[in-house]
């Protein structure tokens, strides 16, 4: 059973040795237990906000360890609580040691996220910017790390917060204006509020659309290399990567199985994958290894479909349509080994038939084998990626979120048609009421504790 006053301990930096390690406490009797332990200053008569110098001492007064202390005075800390932070040495003994030490003299050990916890609990964070907690912790390229930071700072949650309470008080006025249903009045203005769920449509809508971008952002944007054999796939997938990843040979069919891979552009995190070229064979292995590349195929985002600048494109075309991408995969030709093609007064003809034949798709000429173009696929791969949202500042990655924001959008839609359509009341508060409701799970107005059980286990014991 966990109480949210006790004081809960935990160590706040990756377990094994370092050169430092940092212990958190936090609780009504943070500063208490620490003192016990600390020699040095009086931690119950420090200012906050202060750092002190001493050495950590067991019951029998040994010395364990030589060490800083921080100490942060409710309600100005993180968990808006006492909070004490000893920086210790890294030392695997040391730090299970201290832990052990706080634990004898009345701390409990933290469950997952419980110092985050305590904050939302607490009002210093909202829900969404909790979450965002554990997203920063977990950002490992540049673009992650800005959008984990865009939404510890509140951006969206503030706007959705304000247009929340904006939509409670047209909520309020019709149910007043229910309770008076004989006197036949009319509280909410109408257009106001025509133009309120316009408004917040018009917020919603886009960020609905920024999950895909959001998603690629977290696990990385699929990218499947296909096409016939000795295209250059393999040739293509060792110059992005720069190294000898995909054996590269003259025989058709060398790559039987999928290779996958990844690196970074501009931020952005591609699990690139070549595929065995596609071709009718009479090999069980080989086939066996089309197969996976078909699956590839359907799993991708983004499809790298290549062949030669010499092939015949119509053929290249209705060979490029039997790959049935759906409408939410994007795709880029690439004609290779433009090196070798000796008419180059032709090539923007070739690249400019190639693309409208296959449905305006991004279509490229270069050579793999050189490096050819190689810059111009990689700025084609995130302006692919990047084109369907706005900003960082407007991108959410969170499921969560994501359902929340689809039940908000379609409860908003059926107000907007109930006004249209001149409803009752009752009915119009009702999907209003549901909109209010779809949106504050967002911000952690609304909660449950099976909710913050869900979002919580997953953080970092020290977080």
């Amino acid at each position: 059973m966990i109480h949210p006053t006790d004081t809960i301990v935990a160590l706040s930096t990756p377990s094994g040795e370092g050169a430092l390690g940092v212990v958190r406490l936090s609780g009504p009797d943070a500063r208490r237990i620490a003192d016990r332990i600390f020699c040095g200053k009086d931690l119950l008569q420090v200012p906050s906000h202060t750092i002190h110098y001493g050495t950590i001492r067991t019951s029998g007064g040994k010395i364990l360890d030589e060490c800083l202390v921080s100490v942060f005075i409710a309600p100005r800390s993180y968990t808006k609580e006492d909070m004490v932070e000893f920086s210790c040495h890294g030392s695997s003994y040391i730090l299970e040691g201290l832990v052990r030490l706080l634990i004898t003299e009345g701390a409990r050990y933290a469950e997952p996220g419980e110092f985050t916890k305590r904050a939302f609990l607490h009002g210093q964070l909202d829900l969404s910017q909790a979450e965002a907690v554990a997203e920063l912790i977990a950002a490992d390229t540049g673009a992650q790390h800005r959008v984990a930071l865009s939404q510890l700072r509140g951006g969206i949650s503030d706007r959705i917060k304000n247009l929340r309470s904006r939509l409670i008080k047209f909520a309020s006025l019709i149910e007043l204006e229910n309770d008076f249903s004989e006197e036949d009045v009319e509280f909410a203005d109408r257009t106001a509020l025509k133009d309120l769920v316009t408004e917040l449509m018009d917020f919603v809508q886009p960020l609905i659309r920024s999950f895909a971008y959001g998603n690629a952002l977290k696990k990385g944007v699929a990218v499947a290399i296909v096409g016939a054999p000795n295209v250059g796939k393999s040739t293509l997938l060792n110059a992005l990567l720069q190294e000898e990843k995909a054996i590269v040979s003259a025989i058709p069919g060398t790559t039987r199985d999928v290779i996958e891979d990844s690196i970074r552009i501009d931020g952005i995190l591609y699990r690139f994958i070549d595929t065995a070229g596609l071709r009718s064979t009479e090999d069980e292995i080989e086939a066996q290894g089309i197969r996976r590349s078909y699956e590839q195929i359907t799993k991708a985002d983004i499809v790298l479909y290549m062949s030669v600048v010499d092939e015949d494109t119509h053929e290249l075309a209705a060979r490029f349509k039997e790959l049935n991408l759906s409408a939410d995969q994007k795709a880029i030709i690439l004609l290779n080994k433009a090196d070798q093609y000796k008419h180059l007064c032709h090539r923007y003809d070739i690249q400019e038939s190639v693309s409208s034949l296959c449905g305006r798709r991004e279509t490229l000429l270069m050579s793999a084998k050189r490096g050819d173009g190689l810059d111009s696929l990689k700025q084609l791969l995130v302006d692919l990626v990047r084109s369907d949202h706005l900003s960082d500042q407007m991108v959410i990655t969170n499921l969560r979120h994501y359902e929340a924001l689809r039940n908000t959008l379609q409860s908003l839609q059926a107000v907007q048609e109930g006004l249209s359509n001149d409803l009752p009341s009752d009915l119009i508060a009702l999907d209003l009421r549901h909109a209010m409701h779809a949106l504050g799970t967002i911000s952690g107005e609304i909660y449950s504790d099976d909710l913050l059980d869900s979002i919580f286990r997953d953080f970092c014991i020290g977080k």
